[in-house]
Formats: C-alpha cells, structure tokens, sequence
C-alpha cells in the first residue's frame, strides 16, 4: 500500500476541497505563523500543493470522463448526464469547468504559501529546502499549465492570495502565462530529486523534463504557435532518453497491471497522481478511474465497474494487425456476473454499429490487489507521464526541426516494437488431409506455444483459429522463427500447414510514413492515438494540431453512417473553435472585476 500523505495533510484536502481559494480565512490550509519549521511540516504541506492532483475536478473524476479530455477516441455512454463538458454543451456556469478552476488555484495558492515559507526556518538542511522548493514550484507551473491548456492566458499569481481585495487581477496573455509556466519549471529542475526507482508519486528531474517537453510541444502548437519552442521540447525529451533510467515496460498490458496493482513502475511510469485505500477507512484517498473508464462489471469479485466510457469507429479502426495494444485498450470480452475473480466471456469483433457499445478497457478493476473493493471508488493512480509519451513527443520535435529523421523514426519504432505480436501470424492450410469427422488436435512447435483449434468441411482441414486471450487478444504464442504445424488426432490424416510469424519489421513505421515531414507528422497522431488513449491528453493533442474541431466532426460523420443518430452523435457534431477553450467561470467574472470572457463565450 502506497504511504504518502499525513492525517493533517488528508484533513486539509478534503475539508476545504470545495472551497474558494481566496477566501480571506481558508479552513483548508495550515497557518504560517506557527508552521514550516521542521522537515516533517514542511513535507506536510508539500503533501497539501499534491494533493490537488487528486481532486475530484483533476484526476480523481474530472479528467477520467467529466472533463471531455477523451476527444475523438471515447465518449461518455450516459444520456442523462447533462450540462458536462463532454457533452459540449454547457454554458460557464458549468460545476465542473468552476471546480477546475478553483481547484488549480488553489493548488497554486497552497503552492505559494509554501514557497514563501520554505525557508522559514534556515537551521533546516539547505538541500531539503530546495528539493522541497522545486517540487513546490514545478507544481505550481503545473497547475497554472492545466488553466492556460483550458482557459488560455489566465491571472498569474506568485505570492500568497490572503483577502478578498487580492482577486481582482487581469488576465496574462497566453505566452505570458506559459513563459511563467517555464520559468517555474526550468527553476525547479535542478532542485528536485534525481531519478528515483522507488516511486512515481513524487516528481523528480525526469518528470519535470518531461513535461517541460509536453509544455514546450503546446507552445510550438496552436494557438500559439511558438515553434521555436520545438528545439527546448526536443532538448527536454533527449534529456530523458539519455538519462538511462528509463525503459519502456516490454509488455503494454502490464503498464496498467502493475497501476492496478498499486506498484511503481518509474521506469515507464514516469509520474503518477496518486491514489489509494478503498475509501473504507479514515485516511483513503480513493479515485474513479477504474470504476468509471474501463470494461463494466457487475461482479463484486472483479471489481464493480458501472463503465461510463465507450469507444468511437475511429478508434477502434487505428490500429494494425498484430498491434498488441488494440485488445488492451479495447475488450474483447465481457465480465461475467457472477463467478471468480475476473471471470469472463469472449465475443466476437463487434459490427460497426456495436463497436460504439464497446468500453474502453486499460484499467481493470480484476487486477487491484486491495480488499475489499469499494463499489463507488478506485485505489488506481492515474498515469500523468509516460517514458512511451517522451519518445513521441522526442520523435515529434526532432521531426517538426529536421523531419523524419533515423534517430526520431528510431523513437517511434521502440514504441512499436514494444506494442506488437511476436506470435503466430498467419496459418496456411498447405493440405486439408482427408476422413477427418473431428477437430484435429493443433500442435506448434518450439517458443511458446499456441493455442489454436483446426477447423474442418467435408473430412478435411480447412482453417485453424486461435483461442482468445484478454491481455494479448489471441494466444498466438512468442517466437523467434516460425514454428512446425502439425494435425493429430479427428479421425483423418494428411493435413498439413505452415506458420509466420510477425517480427519487428511488421512494427517498424512504414518507408511511406516517413516520405516527408507531414507524412511523418501524421503517423506520430496516429502512434499517439494508438499508445495514449484514454490518458487524458487527446484533446490537447488535436488542439495544438489545429484539428480538433475537424476531428470531432469525423466522429459525428463516422456516427452518423454505423449508427444513425443516437443521442451521443450531436456531442461531437456540435464542437465548434470557441471549444477549443472553456469559458471563465461564472463565478470568477463576479468576483474578479478586471476579468474578460474567452471569445465566444461572451
């Protein structure tokens, strides 16, 4: 079980959760007169600037399905869910969008409470302080990274909000607000800790590199189309890769294993929004992912999971023939109601029609050692940076700067090499034998064996299939050269066949990929697709692409043609440019006099 807050700082998060930041006495926060004097305060408070991570507007609920985040690749199955931000229908007085905004203010409120108090007390170890003052002002550029993604520019705040008259601010531009966003960054790089391999829960330089990669790509994006910004999100990406301390996981399925597991895996999870208990006890801090974004259960011995989230035609078509990510991300089977752990049955590839009936499926609730489960809440942390995402996002940089070169061709292929089959690949039936009245037994030898069945007509062989498996899609086994078929057994004989297998060239992004730069562009949208669905960062991807609102109407198109016109397809059929952004909240423009409304939302 992961450990990482205080009773004080669990106290804090949830008492004043729903709280203005600005209130002139917050109830939520601890007191600078009386505090910040000893390590174990100081790591207090830290905990409190943290825990915003988990609040029910970021990632405990809001980014997972209420947000929107899901862009083209999913959308949320519940009509009766109205005025969300998924539903791109909603107005500025929408709960959601307020809560996270407040929510981030007051992440970057805690933040700078923090920062003006870390050296309070300078008896304490310099090199605590300052790891302390990194991790402080990464967050706080964070946060205010989070608003300028949804809002654009925003007002920046660097000292302590502590009365009523301290709100009315204006707005900062969009690249003064990310140029505060990279000072804070780039200041705590050098102070935060070196990579740690015991934890992904804490930032430390890789996390901070990384997303300073991600900040960087967002402002050599639109809107504002800073591209020299592609050469620092180029240099912060390398510095990750170089480190040595990162690998990616060599099975994608265990990526998300290991996070319902609640074990750290820093080397492909970078940095992770923690989350844990069952909410059964005192000091839980449970989340929603897997209950709400994965495969539904009714079954409380899996796990129960009402699955909010289903995915769109286009997601389901994005992937290739032995793609290993494709029946992770989407089931290919149904959670029995009853019965053990994990229990389930497999279905056949869906129609067109029913593939929008089809969950999403990476976080699986079969998979959480905690119990007992709780039917409302999650322990899974949410996973915030990938090594997987870096190499993308390398890949993306260098291409954007010099185009498809090897070393950044080299970084997509280590992305898809990791996702792809080393199985059997196809079956050619050579000679159907005779006599057979009976299913022949179907043995593959060496690697790791097969599990296939002979398919028979009029006495002969004329097919095998291979037997479902819910993490790899088909047990088409693990090999380094194609093994022997053999037939034995039905009654017949005679029946013979031969084997492929996929290797790593059927991985390796295709010669016409890499033809131009906008070739090569277009497949990195397409490998970001396929490797970060439902990781909450589509929407922002399509945005700072300039084709988020051309995406979303593909959708509507593709809806309209498999299914006619359910009642999600207006979702995406109605997105225009104003929704590239979220308005201001309501609220806000009552309390800060000097705030101006994003266009559209006039």
């Amino acid at each position: 079980m992961k450990k990482l807050c205080s009773l004080l700082a669990i106290i804090a998060v949830t008492a004043g959760a729903c709280k203005n930041f600005l209130d002139v006495k917050p109830s939520d926060f601890l007191s600078s007169s009386n505090y910040y004097t000893t390590p174990a305060e100081l790591e207090t408070a830290l905990t409190g600037v943290y825990n915003i991570l988990s609040h029910s507007a970021l990632y405990r609920g809001g980014i997972v399905y209420l947000n929107g985040f899901e862009a083209d690749e999913a959308y949320i199955n519940r009509s009766t869910l109205i005025n969300y931000p998924f539903t791109f229908d909603y107005t500025a007085t929408n709960p959601t969008i307020e809560g996270f905004w407040f929510a981030c203010y007051t992440g970057i409120n805690r933040a700078n409470t923090l920062l003006q108090n870390v050296d309070k007390n300078t008896a304490l170890d310099q090199a605590l302080r300052d790891k302390v003052r990194g991790q402080a002002l990464f967050l706080r550029g964070y946060y205010l990274f989070l608003l300028a993604q949804n809002f654009g520019g925003v007002p920046v705040f660097l000292e302590p909000v502590a009365s009523v008259e301290g709100t009315d601010a204006k707005r900062a531009t969009l690249k003064e607000t990310y140029d505060q966003v990279l000072a804070d960054m780039e200041k705590a790089e050098p102070l935060v800790e070196e990579i740690s391999v015991a934890k992904s829960s804490r930032v430390n330089k890789s996390a901070v590199r990384g997303i300073l990669a991600r900040v960087c790509l967002n402002m050599a994006g639109q809107p504002l189309n800073d591209q020299s910004k592609y050469e620092a999100a180029r240099k912060w990406a390398k510095m990750v890769i170089d480190d040595g301390s990162h690998a990616l996981n060599p099975s994608y399925a265990d990526i998300f294993i290991k996070i319902a597991r609640d074990e750290y895996d820093i080397k492909e999870s970078i940095w992770e929004a923690e989350f844990w208990g069952n909410g059964m006890d005192a000091y839980a801090m449970a989340g929603n992912n897997a209950r709400i974004n994965g495969p539904a259960s009714s079954n409380p011995n899996t796990g129960m999971c009402p699955a909010y989230v289903n995915i769109t035609g286009k997601f389901y078509n994005a992937f290739e023939t032995g793609d290993l990510r494709k029946p992770w991300s989407i089931p290919n089977f149904k959670y029995l109601a009853t019965g053990p752990r994990g229990a389930k049955t497999y279905e056949a590839p869906p129609t067109p029609t029913n593939v929008y009936l089809v969950n999403t499926g990476k976080y699986r609730r079969e998979y959480e050692t905690l119990t007992p489960q709780n039917i409302n809440s999650s322990p899974q942390n949410w996973p915030v940076l990938r090594f997987a995402d870096v190499l993308l996002m390398y890949a993306e940089a260098v291409n954007a700067i010099s185009g498809p070169t090897a070393e950044a061709v080299g970084a997509v292929n280590l992305v898809r090499r990791r996702a792809w089959s080393k199985g059997i690949k196809e079956v050619t039936i050579t000679n159907g034998g005779a006599g057979y009245t009976s299913a022949p037994t179907v043995s593959f030898s060496a690697g790791s064996n097969a599990q296939a069945t002979a398919v028979i007509a009029d006495g002969k062989v004329t097919g095998v299939t291979f037997a479902p498996d819910a993490v790899v899609g088909a047990l088409t086994g693990s090999y380094t050269s194609a093994p022997a078929v053999t037939f034995s057994g039905g009654g017949g004989s005679g029946a013979t066949a031969t084997a492929t297998i996929y290797t790593a060239a059927d991985a390796d992004v295709p010669a016409t990929a890499t033809a131009t730069k906008e070739s090569f562009l277009q497949f990195i949208q397409q490998e970001r697709f396929r490797e970060l669905n439902t990781e909450g960062l589509r929407k922002f991807d399509l945005i700072r692409w300039g084709i988020f609102v051309s995406s979303m109407h593909q959708v509507a198109d593709m809806i309209q043609q498999d299914v006619g016109a359910p009642s999600y397809l207006q979702r995406f059929r109605s997105v225009t440019e104003r929704h590239n952004l979220w308005p201001i909240p309501a609220k806000e423009m009552t309390l800060n006099r000097q705030m101006v409304q994003n266009p559209g939302w006039e």
